[in-house]
């Protein structure tokens, strides 16, 4: 697909493990033109300003990486990244020529995070994974599992526990 620009989804709800996917994603998978698109999802949307009901069904608009660091823009869609990830996207954005949007979904992570590759469209998802043991995925589930085995795109999971050589240190 090289000159049409794919759109990339990264599963984020900034914990150390999407970090994780999200660099892995800037210095293995992002190209010039691609659309990498944060996909954070939001098991409740109650206390959002009362606007959230307006994307209940199909999440909110592509929010562009110049609004998702203004922290009014954050309160309306019950996002709030740190520092550190903004930097990662603004580095990205800069240095591998990406477009970068978040989008916030409201429901079941696993199930939002699948239905994104429809209603987005999505052609690749990149979901982090805590490395759970076996009996606590078993108990708990795995929203990675569940995306590996539902979703209509390619799909990579970049495990927590990856080492950081594996990655890259630039982003």
């Amino acid at each position: 697909m090289a000159g049409t620009g794919r759109n990339i989804g990264v599963a984020v709800d900034f914990s150390s493990c999407s970090k994780n996917a999200l660099r892995w994603v800037a210095a293995n998978l992002a190209a010039p033109g691609d659309r990498l698109i944060l996909i954070h999802v939001k098991t409740s949307y109650q206390y959002e300003q009362g606007v959230a009901h307006l994307w209940e069904h199909d999440g909110s608009p592509l929010i562009p990486l110049v609004e998702l660091s203004d922290p009014r823009v954050g309160n309306i869609y019950g996002v709030a990244p740190d520092r550190e990830t903004l930097e990662v996207l603004a580095r990205a954005a800069a240095q591998r020529g990406v477009h970068v949007f978040a989008k916030v979904l409201w429901g079941d992570p696993a199930r939002k995070l699948t239905e994104a590759v429809h209603k987005v469209p999505l052609q690749w998802l990149v979901v982090g994974n805590r490395g759970l043991s076996t009996v606590k995925r078993v108990l708990m589930g795995s929203v990675s599992t569940y995306v590996v085995n539902h979703a209509a795109c390619p799909v990579t999971v970049v495990r927590e526990n990856m080492l950081p050589s594996a990655l890259t240190t630039t982003y």
